[in-house]
């Protein structure tokens, strides 16, 4: 890897994780169309990897608004919406999955724009945090549709309960891409590029978060979710 892609990978590392600390999620949208041009190892593997790491700060920062009743159901989902992904992505091209999925993110979208709304119950939890397992393991875009059900929660409820849930899910998904042979040294080490981005993007999405939270989450969530559908969707019919 030349010392441009090097550089190419940390300002993505650092604008993502910028983004998922003011929203709640965003790194795998930003990140993983451009990583995956630089080398394909760097998704899903250390893409969720430098996630970890990353959630792990953002959640102890939110831990008071962490909805934690919520969390559970998500928790129980994301768990088993993982391992059929994991299964998938060892035996079919992720490109058509994820064409799929990211029909899922814009319909969920257009429902949220048309007034009718998806309030975050067990039943809900559990299918968003299925989905999320299932986009995160395949493609490390696992925040669009638990973002859907939060998008009129307080801002810090919904980073602080993205990120727990992002922060369990990343574990069951890398032990899950261990098993089947996604994730190793080669992809450890690349994890390391990603990591100078993270801890600039905690920093920086502090100040960011706190103008968000002043009546703007709803609509940045949406709008970012809606880029995320786009761009998986377009991926697609590019590639």
């Amino acid at each position: 890897m030349s010392p441009f892609d090097t550089l190419l990978i940390i300002l993505c590392g650092a604008v993502g994780f910028t983004l998922q600390g003011a929203v709640g999620f965003g790194m795998g949208i930003l990140g993983s169309p451009i990583l995956i041009l630089i080398d394909t190892r760097l998704v899903p593997g250390p893409i969720l990897a430098a996630t970890m790491v990353f959630t792990t700060l953002l959640t102890l920062r939110e831990r008071r608004a962490i909805d934690l009743g919520g969390l559970r159901w998500a928790v129980i989902g994301r768990t088993a919406g993982t391992v059929p992904a994991a299964a998938l992505l060892a035996v079919l091209p992720s490109e058509q999955l994820g064409l799929l999925f990211g029909g899922i993110v814009l319909f969920a979208v257009a429902i949220s724009i048309s007034g009718l709304q998806v309030e975050p119950h067990p039943v809900s939890l559990l299918v968003g945090g299925a989905l999320s397992g299932m986009m995160g393991t395949i493609a490390a875009i696992g925040g669009p549709p638990m973002a859907l059900l939060y998008q009129h929660a307080p801002g810090a409820c919904v980073r602080g309960t993205l990120s727990s849930l992002f922060l369990a899910g990343t574990i069951i998904s890398l032990v899950a891409l261990v098993f089947v042979g996604r994730f190793g040294r080669d992809e450890l080490q690349l994890t390391l590029a990603l990591l100078p981005g993270a801890l600039f993007g905690f920093v920086v999405s502090r100040r960011i978060a706190s103008r968000l939270d002043q009546g703007y989450t709803r609509r940045a969530v949406l709008a970012v979710a809606a880029v995320a559908g786009l761009i998986v969707v377009v991926r697609y019919f590019i590639a």
